[in-house]
C-alpha cells in the first residue's frame, strides 16, 4: 500500500505538525488479528515483552523477535479481550509468520488482517480536535490505553498514540464507508485549528528518537542493539521464542545504535563510516533538525569504537556521538 509522505515540504509540514494538528491517513498500519482460545500464548511466544498484565483497550510496544533474537517487527500489541489482539504493524508481513507459529504450534486461532483502517491526529492540538469529534471523555484517556467511541453509529477503537512525539490519536475506522465523512468532519471540526494533511515527518522522528523497521532495525538486529531492551523482561516466567536467545545474549552485543550531530548543514552522509580504512559504522536515518540548527543522524556503530571515543569523522566532517534519544544538551 501506498503511504502520502509530504504535502507542502518536508520542513513546512514538520513545522504544522509541531505547532497545530495534521490528519495522517495511515491505513497502510495494517493489523494482523489474532482471535480464539490461544490467542494471547501465541502473541507471547511472538515477542519477549511480558504481556500478562495487559488490560483490555490497552496498547503496549512489543517489539517481535525470532528464536534468534531478531526484531521481526516492533509493533504496538493492542489488547481486545484475552482471546482477541491487534498487532498494529510498521512495514513486514506478520501475518504470515503468526499463522505459521499457529500452524506449528497446533494453536487454536484465526489469523488475520481485518478490514481496519487507521486514521491519525497528531500535533499539539490533537486533543482538542478529537474532543470536539468524540466529546471530552477523550481527555481522560492515557498514553496507550483507548475505548470505544461512535461515530455516525459506528463504533471504533480510539487510542492515544502516534508514531510521533507530539501528541494525539489514532481512529481505528472499521467502515470503510465512513472514511470521507470521518475525514471531513475532522476538517470541518479543525478549521479554527489549522488543521491539514500529514504523515509520519522524517525530521520529527529523528529529533524524537523514533526508530523506523527496515531503515534502523530489521531481524539481523536485537534489542539490545538498538535500545529497545527496556520493552523485553528476561527475567519473566513467560513463554517467548526469543527469551532464551536474548538471555544468552545480553551484554555481549557488538554494535549500538547512536545518534549523530553535525554543527553545519550537509548535504547528505555517505552510509559507511571508516575509522583507520576499517568500517566502524552505518548511517541509517539522517535529517537537517530546522528546530535545532543541526545535522542529526541515526548510526549502528562498533561498540569497541564507542568505548574510546565520543566523536567520529563522517566524510571528513567531525560529528559528537550521542545516545538515543538525542539529549536536549545535544540538541540546544
Amino acid at each position: 500500500m501506498l503511504l502520502a509522505t509530504e504535502f507542502s515540504g518536508l520542513e513546512e509540514d514538520y513545522w504544522h505538525l509541531c505547532e497545530h494538528v495534521q490528519v495522517w491517513d495511515v491505513s497502510v498500519e495494517r493489523q494482523v488479528e489474532i482471535r480464539g482460545p490461544d490467542a494471547m500464548r501465541l502473541v507471547q511466544l511472538m515477542t519477549p515483552r511480558d504481556i500478562s498484565k495487559t488490560q483490555d483497550l490497552q496498547g503496549r510496544y512489543a517489539p517481535l523477535c525470532n528464536p534468534q533474537g531478531g526484531i521481526v517487527n516492533d509493533p504496538i500489541a493492542i489488547r481486545h479481550s484475552e482471546q482477541r489482539w491487534w498487532l498494529s504493524l510498521a512495514d513486514s508481513d506478520v501475518k504470515l509468520w503468526a499463522q505459521g507459529l499457529a500452524t506449528g504450534f497446533q494453536l487454536d486461532v484465526d489469523v488475520f488482517e481485518p478490514e481496519v483502517y487507521p486514521l491519525a491526529v497528531q500535533g499539539p492540538k490533537a486533543e482538542e480536535l478529537v474532543s470536539r469529534l468524540f466529546g471530552d471523555r477523550i481527555k481522560g484517556i492515557r498514553f496507550f490505553r483507548g475505548e470505544m467511541f461512535e461515530f455516525k453509529g459506528c463504533s471504533m477503537y480510539v487510542a492515544r498514540s502516534g508514531w510521533s512525539k507530539q501528541g494525539g490519536f489514532e481512529i481505528y475506522l472499521n467502515n470503510a464507508d465512513l472514511a470521507e465523512d470521518l475525514w471531513d468532519e475532522l476538517y470541518k471540526l479543525g478549521e479554527d485549528l489549522n488543521v491539514g494533511p500529514g504523515s509520519p515527518n522524517l525530521i520529527e522522528r529523528v529529533e524524537s528518537g523514533l526508530l523506523s523497521f527496515g531503515s534502523d532495525i530489521d531481524d539481523s538486529i536485537n534489542p539490545f542493539e538498538c535500545g529497545l531492551d527496556s520493552f523485553i523482561n528476561l527475567d519473566a516466567d513467560i513463554e517467548s521464542l526469543s527469551l532464551p536467545a536474548l538471555r544468552r545474549i545480553a551484554g555481549k552485543h557488538r554494535k549500538q545504535l547512536m545518534g549523530l550531530v553535525i554543527d553545519s548543514k550537509v548535504d547528505r552522509l555517505s552510509p559507511i563510516i571508516t575509522f583507520k580504512n576499517k568500517k566502524i559504522g552505518e548511517v541509517t536515518s539522517q535529517c537537517w533538525s530546522p528546530r535545532y540548527r543541526k545535522y542529526l543522524a541515526f548510526a549502528m556503530m562498533d561498540r569497541a569504537f564507542l568505548e574510546n571515543h565520543s566523536t567520529v569523522e563522517v566524510d571528513g566532517i567531525d560529528a559528537r556521538i550521542s545516545s538515543l534519544p538525542f539529549s536536549a544538551d545535544e540538541l540546544n
